[in-house]
């Protein structure tokens, strides 16, 4: 499975504008991978033990372990001035700093300090030990490494996502991911503790971080996709829904309810279309009374007038402010007089691992483990066992591998001429995106160093048409274009 850009294609799912080149992802993030390598080897111990974690987190603390980094006493003592009352509390202060640098190399804090999210200011001072830690550690190296285990499981993900966001586009008949200008963003990030998912409302960028778990956490980023698209309405008709304002003293009476609903009655309306649109799609009725005795006040009003809208043909986007309007503050100030509020909302259960999935046999545990032989550099074998995967017939996906593998190897072991044979044999078996998209980034280098910066330019252009590539090999063919482009001017 390959990472993906959720767009128009994909049944309006995450759609793009054409004007505006908005981009709706599915995606990992170096500068979270960066962060989270750091804080694990400076102390971020949370949830070591839990069957939840993925092995890369375990790897790549290992990997740390064996490599001299002068600045890693510097970064732990950082890191123990900076602690938490809690583990989630601590990683989202990390969380938070990822998404609001400039990522690697530098991890620099460009924005004014009035524009640096309020948990991100303690943090000023670290930029320059994540650099020094990141240039020490060789962090690139590992990303780059880590990008198998990555797309895999970012893969796990893709059609559940595809599914949600298209159910929520469909239902409230969307033309266009959201306002003009605004991006929505998913990012998995192997190196946290499990079972966290974290939210983020930065400007114009709306951004879910989500980390290992037994299931995928489909719920979750449909409920906030809907706060993507949902936000800015309550925003752009606020002088309407400010006159319903005056419900919110029930609210206040729910001790349950989290303080920022009690406190912001326009997040408060929009969290309780958001659960009644949720009971909708997923046929839960009951739901409504629940959720309204743990203090979402508005969730009946919106369950009573939701399925008016459905027989209606106008969008969300222009029947928001028709619903709204109809809220009559006599009837439901009536209806929430005597409602009796929980002392506490129920927290939802995280469920156990599911049971580890049936290894792999064939000539795809054969792909798998001369993989793994090539990562921990182990070449020989890996050209071994590469060299046996091309004895098998009709495998055509695993020989593109298997020459792919080979061509690598060539690479590492200073055989260019052999190396691009072996690239090019790797494209003529049609190959994954992923794969596909490296394999170009290869020969691009592989042109540039011959000395041929017109054919080198061209293998990077070709990369960056890859649809589904990765992002570090993205990454890699944009540095490599710009290069060859310093190269090619008079």
């Amino acid at each position: 499975m390959n990472r993906i850009v959720l767009a128009v294609a994909l049944l309006m799912a995450l759609s793009v504008h054409a004007a505006t080149n908005e981009r709706g992802q599915l995606d990992a993030s170096p500068a979270l991978f960066g962060v989270m390598a750091a804080i694990n080897a400076a102390g971020y111990d949370a949830d070591l033990a839990s069957p939840n974690n993925h092995p890369l987190r375990d790897a790549v603390r290992q990997e740390i372990a064996k490599r001299n980094v002068p600045s890693l006493p510097a970064l732990k003592q950082f890191f123990a001035q900076h602690r938490k009352r809690n583990d989630t509390l601590e990683l989202s202060q990390y969380v938070s700093f990822a998404l609001s640098c400039s990522g690697p190399p530098s991890f620099a804090l460009n924005q004014r300090d009035l524009d640096i999210p309020p948990d991100v200011s303690p943090l000023a001072d670290l930029p320059p030990l994540l650099a020094a830690f990141y240039r020490e550690a060789n962090i690139e190296d590992l990303w780059n490494r880590s990008q198998r285990a990555i797309e895999q499981y970012i893969g796990y993900y893709q059609a559940p996502v595809i599914s949600a966001v298209t159910t929520v586009n469909a239902y409230l008949r969307q033309q266009t991911s959201g306002f003009k200008g605004r991006h929505f963003q998913i990012y998995i990030e192997l190196l946290a503790a499990p079972n966290q998912i974290q939210t983020r409302s930065y400007g114009d960028e709306y951004t879910i971080v989500i980390t290992p778990s037994p299931e995928p956490r489909i719920f979750d980023i449909r409920h906030g996709f809907m706060h993507y698209l949902l936000d800015p309405l309550a925003t752009r008709y606020q002088e309407i829904l400010k006159r319903k304002s005056q419900l919110s003293d029930h609210a206040q009476r729910a001790e349950g309810l989290d303080d920022s609903y009690k406190d912001d009655f326009l997040l408060l309306a929009t969290e309780c279309l958001i659960k009644s649109i949720e009971d909708r799609l997923d046929r839960k009725p009951q739901a409504a009374d629940e959720q309204l005795h743990e203090g979402y006040i508005l969730v009946p009003f919106f369950s009573e007038h939701l399925p008016i809208y459905e027989k209606q043909e106008q969008a969300m986007l222009i029947y928001y402010p028709q619903l709204i309007g109809s809220m009559e503050l006599l009837k439901e100030d009536a209806r929430l007089t005597n409602v009796q509020f929980v002392k506490r909302a129920p927290s939802r259960v995280v469920q156990a691992a599911p049971p580890a999935p049936p290894p792999l046999t064939g000539t795809a545990k054969m792909v798998d483990d001369a993989e793994n032989l090539y990562t921990a550099r182990q070449l020989e074998p890996a050209k071994e066992l590469y060299a046996k995967i091309l004895q098998e017939p009709d495998e055509a996906k695993s020989h593109a591998q298997a020459y792919y593998g080979l061509a690598r190897i060539a690479a590492l072991q200073k055989d260019p001429e052999l190396a691009q044979r072996l690239f090019q044999k790797t494209l003529e078996l049609e190959p994954e995106p992923a794969t596909r998209a490296w394999t170009l980034v290869y020969l691009g280098r592989l042109s540039g160093a011959a000395g041929d910066p017109v054919q080198a330019a061209k293998y990077f252009q070709d990369a960056l048409r890859v649809e589904g590539a990765s992002t570090a090999a993205r990454q890699a063919a944009e540095q490599g274009a710009q290069q060859t482009s310093q190269g090619l001017r008079p």
